[in-house]
């Protein structure tokens, strides 16, 4: 009898990436993006800030976001808004405004206001609370854990400046796939009344490194990786934010120099931020001179 013809051998795994970047991006032009944003200004509006809201499940990396930003900047490892390692709740409890310095010791144009994490529907900040800081209606300071608010303890009549000009969601790249329903009720509950204003959003994509090996190993692949593509699908269809409108980066968290790959990732997030908030700003005071508190 003949020898028993042997099985075919598996067909080899899929490649990890793409062979070419989906997404450009220009690496080694840190500075050049930098400059752009250390000269932005302000035109045809009354407020002298662009004004960030960054939420976000707690651990996501939102106060890590805004440490690493202030790092591009600033050409150091700062902690400005403290990021807390240990607990599973949020570290986060009042509403706060953080400042980038200029090189001449002045505010860059844009501002970020940090939130209490969101937990699941009965704890964590309230979908309600942080519409309210949409509208500018929380004071500097507003404690999410008060619950004896009254209409007295909000800003009566908040100006444009007080006033949020872009929301960012801060969402974990490995953790998107088990993120729990109640935080995705809020973020899409606050992202409606968001859209209702025209306000404009993105998502930053933290956590890439630990969603993705080739990631980890080279930062540069990010645009080529298929499982950081997979995963920002999975953004964008959880909270029904355009790809375009996505950005991944790796936040500084064991870094003790700052490093201009990740510099140009998180400016270059900035940017698109910065710019589509002006735009908003323009729109809803188009005359200057307006009183602000």
């Amino acid at each position: 009898m003949g020898a028993t013809p042997s099985a075919p051998p598996p067909p080899p795994p899929p490649k990890p990436e793409f062979d070419q970047p989906w997404r450009k991006m220009p690496w080694g032009e840190k500075d050049k993006i930098e400059h752009k944003l250390r000269t932005f200004r302000l035109k045809r509006t009354s407020a002298h800030f662009v004004r960030i809201l960054v939420v976000g499940e707690v651990g996501a990396g939102k106060s890590s976001f805004i440490n690493s930003v202030n790092n591009a900047f600033q050409k150091r490892i700062t902690s400005g808004a403290l990021v807390d390692r240990t607990g599973g709740t949020s570290f986060t409890k009042n509403y706060k405004t953080h400042y980038i310095e200029a090189e001449d010791g002045s505010n860059l144009p844009f501002v970020f206001n940090d939130i209490m994490g969101f937990e699941d529907k009965l704890s964590g900040a309230n979908a309600d609370d942080i519409i309210k800081a949409i509208d500018g209606l929380l004071h500097e300071g507003h404690n999410f854990e008060d619950t004896c608010m009254t209409d007295a303890d909000y800003r009566s009549n908040p100006s444009v400046e007080h006033q949020t000009a872009c929301l960012v969601n801060i969402v974990a790249a490995d953790k998107i796939s088990i993120m729990k329903n109640g935080v995705i009720d809020k973020l899409k509950k606050i992202r409606q009344s968001a859209t209702k204003r025209n306000i404009p959003q993105v998502i930053i994509m933290t956590r890439s490194d630990l969603a993705c090996p080739l990631v980890k190993q080279d930062l540069r692949k990010i645009y080529t990786s298929k499982k950081i593509k997979e995963k920002m699908e999975v953004c964008s269809n959880t909270l029904g934010i355009p790809m375009n409108y996505i950005f991944p980066v790796k936040n500084y968290h064991e870094e003790i120099d700052t490093d201009d790959d990740m510099d140009l990732l998180i400016l270059k997030a900035l940017d698109q931020i910065v710019q589509n908030a002006a735009d908003l700003l323009k729109e809803k005071s188009p005359k200057c001179g307006e009183e602000t508190e």
